[in-house]
């Protein structure tokens, strides 16, 4: 493992470093994307094949919600996942964001995406139009002849340690790969919303309608708060609200995840493909 001090001055801490001061000076469809060339997304590669992706194995979860934003960790964490001489990391690193949906948070998530994550999840999200809001923050603003000029992106451009850590170039970066996915098909960036709130449960279908988003990951602790039962996913109506949004999920043909699941295979059989967790018991006879 690499190791840098607080600061992130480690090998790729140096060269984002360095690549900021220059910067400043100076799905079927997906499916057949993915079959001409490696993912560098691990969780798109494997829910175009079928198969689920779980935390520590496809993916790294970047827990920084409910601890400290530190982006010196964020840039520790991706040196860590990819060795030298990677094509790519060896879990797709994925970042969920202190801010919830109504909360400002645009800056934060160009800087995380400038660093080269590869995913983004926010939290408490209730509607369609901050899910939106969200999906704009992860997109370049359209080209003249972009395939997918909508919805209309806002993020600034500046990604030179992305770049670096994708091992693209400019073009290939900024005008192909750093884009949502499915709405882009060779777009290896997830853009998931939290599902945390009756409110949310309720709208899942307006949010899940909205362009750009891959998908969504329910917080079943915080959905046992807001239904008012605890913070207990077992709870009946926990597992109803889990339900409707699972089914939502799978007409749509949509990323589905979630935090505790004693039984994956259960889930799985649901329509659920990310999991916050260990593989478990998946595959047991």
């Amino acid at each position: 493992m690499a190791m840098t001090d607080r600061t992130g001055r480690g090998r790729f801490g140096l060269r984002l470093a360095c690549g900021v001061a220059l910067a400043a000076c100076g799905a079927l469809g997906a499916s057949q994307v993915g079959a001409q060339q490696p993912r560098l997304n691990q969780i798109i590669e494997n829910f175009e094949q079928g198969k689920p992706s779980f935390n520590r194995q496809h993916w790294r979860y970047i827990a920084m919600e409910h601890a400290p934003y530190d982006p010196h960790e964020v840039v520790q964490v991706l040196e860590d996942l990819k060795p030298e001489g990677a094509a790519r990391p060896t879990e797709t690193p994925v970042i969920r964001l202190p801010p919830e949906g109504d909360e400002s948070y645009r800056w934060m998530v160009k800087q995380v995406l400038d660093f080269g994550v590869m995913g983004v999840i926010l939290s408490h999200v209730e509607n369609s139009e901050q899910t939106l809001n969200f999906v704009r923050t992860m997109r370049y603003p359209p080209q003249k002849g972009a395939a997918h000029p909508t919805p209309r992106g806002i993020r600034g451009w500046g990604p030179i340690g992305a770049m670096k850590y994708w091992g693209l170039d400019r073009t290939d970066y900024t005008l192909k790969k750093a884009d949502v996915w499915p709405l882009n098909p060779e777009g290896e960036l997830v853009a998931i919303v939290m599902i945390e709130t009756a409110e949310a449960v309720k709208n899942i279908n307006e949010i899940l309608a909205v362009p750009g988003l891959s998908g969504i990951l329910i917080g079943p602790s915080d959905l046992g708060m807001d239904l008012g039962v605890g913070p207990n996913p077992n709870a009946p109506e926990v597992q109803a609200a889990t339900e409707v949004v699972a089914k939502a999920c799978v007409a749509r043909k949509m990323l589905c995840g979630t935090f505790g699941s004693p039984d994956v295979n259960q889930r799985i059989a649901q329509g659920f493909r990310i999991f916050t967790g260990g593989a478990g018991n998946y595959g047991a006879q």
